[in-house]
């Protein structure tokens, strides 16, 4: 008798079937300029790690569970501790309200 609800005999692997990228594309990493240099900003949603990062265009707590973006500069020499976790709207007003403090 055959069995009902059979998967395909297709896998994942399977040269015939092409990657779903989509995952990648909606991921809203995007590259923008501003104070001569490229940044790579990515959109990050709240989570729940209990972290508390400081905001450089404000200069106030900003916790892990609000949506925020991270920046960080495209020059490719960067590592981790390059990233700055800013606040969205800091970020879309650094050119009217330029950060305060060090954030580079």
């Amino acid at each position: 008798m055959a069995r009902r609800g059979r998967r395909t005999s297709r896998r994942p692997g399977d040269p015939g079937r092409r990657p779903d990228i989509s995952r990648l594309l909606e991921t809203g990493i995007r590259r923008e300029a501003y104070a001569g240099s490229t940044y790579v900003v990515r959109p990050v949603r709240g989570n729940s790690t209990g972290r508390e990062y400081t905001c450089p265009g404000c200069q106030q707590q900003l916790a892990a569970a609000v949506a925020h973006v991270v920046v960080w500069p495209d020059d490719g020499l960067g590592d981790v501790s390059d990233r700055r976790h800013w606040h969205t709207t800091c970020w879309d007003a650094r050119n009217r309200r330029p950060p305060r403090g060090s954030w580079r």
